[in-house]
């Protein structure tokens, strides 16, 4: 949850402003109404302590630590996302606005407008204090044609009007238009002036592996390329005494280490030189956990269910590839991938069938939308209706081409699902050619729009977000999300529409629409989703009661302003394990099963 609404209030919102604001020369409303939460219930624990080291790994080492153009949308960046604030938050539990850089906020009449004040003890990691000019600067540095990222200039030039600064910690952010719940566009995070400056042509290879200044409790102390990137706690963070900051983040280091291979990983993890492991796989919750260390107590487990909203995971299907212009060939694609063996056989029947993209969301959710079954009579109707024969090796051809695809993908754990589905898919006339590559090629190739078809699922937004996906204008061009490459006029009014609309009913009924829409295109082919969270922990870390919060999509995040850094290390527990160890001691077994927040 923390790193979903992060994206949404940072990532691709990080909403921005007036070109030259000038302090002092406006005056504030009259008869404004501050707002602020200071009530909504606390999920840190009081019994947190701050210590200790997290070690975490990642399969590849980012492209860049730019959070913005080529190449810097990868997984790690949500990691340095999230140690930037916004203005505001969303409370993981009931979804209220919090504060975060600003202590007050005010909505505009004009429903384009929300005021804000900071908070005059907010400080940049370099000491500087955060001022409202900060924010007024993200609209000329998300502009400027230097910082190469054709999205976020057309975004924030389209999207964000200005931003109006009356004095160091008062300032307005103004949309183009009006809009619905106005909090979740522009409640934006500042960019360091200070720092950046005028940006130059150079702006791409200067700021590369630059440390930028934030604002949140981490910062970036120490990497090295290839090897491993090491965050720091600020100790004297600004923010580290407010209701919805205390007892969290409470690990003085988080360090990542590269580690290319998923069973290497869980080799270190034993090993204690990881400190937590995700165990969702079900090979890994069933057999591989039937190990000494989890046997003998030093390691725990825990199933942890949310509420929350599904990642888009599934086959993503390249439709300026000529085998995928045609839609009966989609949808033949579709009915050839046997989802549901997959299940039963490899997956223990541990996950559920995802039956659209944008499952979760509530009323914006079309719930009568099935994905399409594997049926071979249906594969066969479609094939011969677009005048496809099968060859001699039983693979449809048609002038002089066969129905042979590649699937590209990047978690060495997900080889036997897509076997299973490639020896399925064989039976119906298609051959699947499986390309594994580590997860920066893979998604590198993914926004170069190169793959057949894209394996990989999506991170979530506290809303449906489609105009990134499936947009035209975001199609036939590289290093943009509509790794599909949708292009279809109905989508595109849809799109505008719902972008466009004020009214929360008229927006969930299009965007019940738009899932239909997707679903008649048969871009995205649903495979599973998985509403909870499954992982193994070294016993000297502790959780709070309960361990997680609704939209909790990991226990043990350490940086997520919303719902990260809950967890905390215990130096005794530390010292009697090893103890324990060296001597042969043994502890109960303990494996944790937490309902609080399971979907009804």
């Amino acid at each position: 949850m923390s790193r979903i609404f992060r994206w949404i209030i940072t990532g691709m919102i990080l909403v921005i402003f007036l070109q030259s604001p000038v302090s002092g020369t406006q005056e504030l409303p009259e008869n404004i109404e501050w707002l602020t939460n200071d009530s909504d219930p606390v999920y840190a624990s009081p019994d947190a302590k701050k210590g200790g080291t997290l070690n975490a790994s990642i399969m590849s080492f980012p492209m860049t630590f730019r959070v913005v153009g080529p190449d810097s949308n990868g997984s790690f960046r949500s990691n340095i996302l999230d140690n930037q604030l916004g203005l505001t938050g969303i409370h993981p539990n009931t979804e209220n606005i919090v504060p975060e850089l600003a202590t007050h906020w005010a909505f505009g009449k004009d429903k384009k407008t929300m005021y804000f004040k900071l908070n005059k003890k907010a400080r940049w990691s370099d000491g500087t204090p955060v001022k409202a000019g900060d924010f007024a600067y993200t609209l000329e540095f998300m502009r400027s044609e230097h910082i190469v990222a054709p999205w976020y200039n057309d975004y924030y030039a389209k999207e964000i009007d200005k931003v109006i600064v009356y004095d160091d910690h008062t300032l307005a952010v103004v949309s183009t238009k009006a809009v619905p719940e106005i909090h979740l566009k522009i409640a934006i995070s500042p960019m360091p002036r200070h720092y950046y400056g005028e940006l130059g042509k150079d702006f791409v290879r200067k700021y590369n592996w630059k440390i930028v200044p934030n604002t949140g409790p981490y910062y970036i102390s120490d990497f090295k390329k290839g090897k491993y990137i090491k965050f720091k706690r600020k100790k004297d963070w600004w923010a580290k005494d407010l209701r919805y900051f205390k007892n969290r983040f409470n690990a003085d280091k988080v360090i990542f280490g590269v580690v290319r291979d998923f069973n290497i990983m869980w080799e270190y993890f034993k090993k204690g030189k990881q400190d937590v492991f995700g165990i969702t796989i079900p090979k890994y919750w069933h057999v591989k956990t039937n190990t000494p260390v989890v046997e003998n107590g030093y390691v725990h487990k825990i199933w942890f269910f949310n509420d929350t909203q599904q990642s888009a995971m599934g086959m993503w299907l390249n439709q300026d590839k000529d085998i995928f212009k045609d839609k009966n060939v989609r949808y033949a694609f579709a009915h050839a991938m046997n989802i549901q063996k997959v299940i039963k056989q490899v997956l223990r029947n541990d996950y559920f069938r995802l039956e659209h993209g944008f499952t979760g969301y509530g009323r914006y959710s079309n719930n009568t939308i099935r994905a399409r079954r594997w049926d071979l009579k249906k594969v066969d109707g479609y094939m011969k209706a677009s005048g496809w024969k099968r060859g001699p090796d039983g693979i449809w051809e048609k002038d002089g081409k066969r129905f042979s695809v590649e699937v590209t993908y990047s978690f060495e754990e997900h080889t036997p699902r897509l076997v299973v589905l490639k020896e399925e898919a064989k039976k119906a006339g298609i051959e699947l050619r499986l390309q594994k590559l580590d997860m920066s090629a893979a998604f590198k190739k993914f926004l170069e729009k190169k793959h057949d078809v894209a394996w990989m699922g999506w991170s979530t937004s506290l809303r449906p977000q489609y105009w990134e996906h499936f947009h035209s204008v975001n199609a036939h061009k590289p290093q943009t999300n509509n790794i599909t490459n949708t292009d279809d006029p109905e989508m595109d009014k849809l799109i505008d529409a719902y972008r466009n609309s004020l009214e929360a009913e008229e927006r969930m009924e299009l965007s019940v629409k738009i899932q239909e829409n997707i679903h008649r295109i048969g871009c995205f082919v649903p495979t599973f989703m998985v509403p909870y969270v499954r992982q193994a922990y070294w016993r000297w870390w502790k959780l709070p009661a309960p361990p997680g919060t609704k939209h909790s999509s990991s226990l043990f995040d350490p940086f997520g302003s919303t719902a990260g850094g809950l967890f905390w290390y215990d130096s005794k527990l530390y010292d009697e394990t090893r103890q324990a160890m060296k001597k042969g001691k043994k502890f109960q077994p303990v494996t944790i099963v937490d309902e609080t927040y399971k979907m009804r």
